[in-house]
């Protein structure tokens, strides 16, 4: 099981219906939620209460890195 997966089991149903929205709305392309570029790298971010989710463009497709709890080792070793 990946990071991912695991802090899906964790959060409650609500804001895993949220972030599940946040990312089809990001594979499909209707993005009308604000997404952020990480300084200094090819990563982009899209903000949710304490959650960020970390992901990047790849031949035009969305990957999706990491679901991550906002904290101050959030966007550290990202490369």
């Amino acid at each position: 099981m990946d990071k991912i997966e695991k802090l899906l089991r964790k959060i409650s149903k609500k804001q895993r219906a949220i972030l599940e929205n946040i990312i089809l709305s990001l594979i499909s392309g209707k993005n009308t939620i604000k997404i952020s570029k990480i300084k200094d790298t090819k990563f982009y971010k899209v903000r949710n209460k304490n959650f960020r989710i970390i992901f990047h463009y790849e031949n035009k497709e969305v990957i999706i890195d990491d679901i991550r709890l906002r904290n101050e080792k959030t966007y550290k070793n990202l490369k």
